[in-house]
């Protein structure tokens, strides 16, 4: 009885694969015949909404992601001010104070 159940849902998942992956080739083909039809006149391709469907190329979604990133970035840059040595300084004293931190109150 387990290797019967076992068969059927191994079926059913490689049909639901089976059918998405030919969803998947007949919407390409269908977006290759489109394409060939306005390929005459080649217009500005439309950003990408929150609105549309997963179907929109991943490449430009992840390049608008990382762009997006790059702006908040830039904005939050701390200054330079402190020189190296001030830094590094700075950066062991808290390492320190974290060791303090971590041992038990009766040692050290």
């Amino acid at each position: 009885m387990r290797k019967l159940l076992t068969w059927l849902l191994v079926t059913l998942g490689v049909a639901a694969l089976v059918r998405k992956l030919r969803r998947r080739r007949e919407e390409a083909e269908q977006a290759a015949v489109g394409s060939v039809a306005t390929d005459t006149a080649p217009a500005a391709a439309p950003e990408p909404t929150a609105a549309e469907p997963a179907t929109a190329d991943p490449a430009d979604e992840l390049r608008r992601k990382l762009a997006e990133t790059r702006t908040d970035d830039e904005g939050s840059a701390e200054p330079a001010d402190a020189s190296v040595d001030e830094r590094r300084a700075e950066v062991h004293e808290q390492g320190r104070a974290t060791l303090d931190q971590m041992q038990p109150p009766g040692e050290g």
